[in-house]
């Protein structure tokens, strides 16, 4: 907040003006000034500055004499004249009007049924958005590691079919009547199933299935038996999905093999499944919206 309101004391200006310099004044790196949300949706910093702005307006310490832009008030060429070491929400709390629009938004918090601690009781250095994306990722992290823990509970059976019912899910082959055939048995050539790569079968999408323990990699043995089991059967595209890990030896060796051999561990086979609703179902919907600038512009 303070370097926001120290260029914002300079005159009137932008998010986007003072964002390099503000950069700048941080040392951030360029990878640190690209950062985005894990939304992926906005620059982390141009977010942290967004929300700098507002909250310090609700303190009295910025205005905003335009769409867009803003400067600093007098209260805020004030605050700045004591030279403070920093401006967080504990000190913004010293103002009335921010105290009230504080207090608020916690009511409100709590009558959407979502706890309401302070937010320098969770992170000064964390936005409202950051917490939501924080929040989502720590569900997103247990609901994968619970679907590895019922995947591994279930049999090598399941667990071929989950491959192919995935790869259905994601658009290959259009239905499971038409486009996937499990195999998954002896004499399958090393293959456990097969999905047709579009509706006319035109191209075929051979499977291998592991069903490993967390720290039980894949080596390339098992990656090299699965490529002589493509080129037996004449197949030039192929993937390999285990609940664990892939060595590094196996990932180096299918970067450069004549057949397309695609490698999907346990972290990224969950992640497919919850992005694609394979095992899992939704069961809350929590829309946000923003305002919207072009409904109050009078252009």
């Amino acid at each position: 907040m303070l370097p926001v309101l120290r260029l914002a004391a300079e005159g009137e200006t932008r998010v986007s003006d003072v964002a390099e310099r503000i950069a700048d004044d941080l040392s951030l790196t360029q990878a640190e000034r690209e950062q985005l949300l894990p939304s992926g949706r906005q620059r982390l910093l141009h977010n942290r500055i967004h929300w700098a702005k507002f909250y310090m307006s609700k303190a009295g310490l910025i205005a905003s004499p335009a769409r867009g832009r803003f400067v600093a008030t007098e209260k805020g060429r004030t605050l700045l004249a004591t030279s403070p070491e920093r401006i967080d929400v504990a000190l913004l709390m010293r103002e009335p009007e921010f105290r009230e629009f504080y207090r608020n938004e916690g009511v409100a918090t709590q009558q959407n049924g979502i706890s309401a601690q302070p937010l320098e009781a969770t992170s000064t250095r964390t936005t409202p958005e950051e917490q939501i994306d924080a929040a989502h990722a720590s569900l997103q992290a247990a609901l994968r590691d619970e679907l590895l823990q019922r995947i591994l509970a279930n049999s090598p059976a399941f667990f071929e079919q989950l491959i192919v019912d995935l790869l259905v899910a994601m658009g290959y082959g259009g239905s499971h009547k038409d486009a996937a055939a499990q195999l998954g048995r002896s004499g399958d050539g090393g293959v456990d199933g097969i999905v047709n790569e579009d509706r006319l079968g035109l191209d075929r999408i051979y499977v291998q299935a592991k069903r490993y323990a967390p720290g039980n990699p894949v080596g390339r043995p098992d990656v090299n038996g699965f490529v002589g089991s493509l080129v037996g059967l004449g197949a030039t595209k192929g993937v390999f999905v285990t609940t664990s890990t892939f060595s590094q030896p196996a990932r180096d060796y299918v970067k450069h093999l004549a057949q397309r051999v695609i490698l999907i561990d346990g972290q990224e086979l969950a992640d497919l499944m919850i992005e694609h609703g394979v095992g899992v179902r939704s069961y809350r919907t929590v829309e946000f919206k923003r305002l919207d600038e072009d409904f109050f512009g009078e252009e």
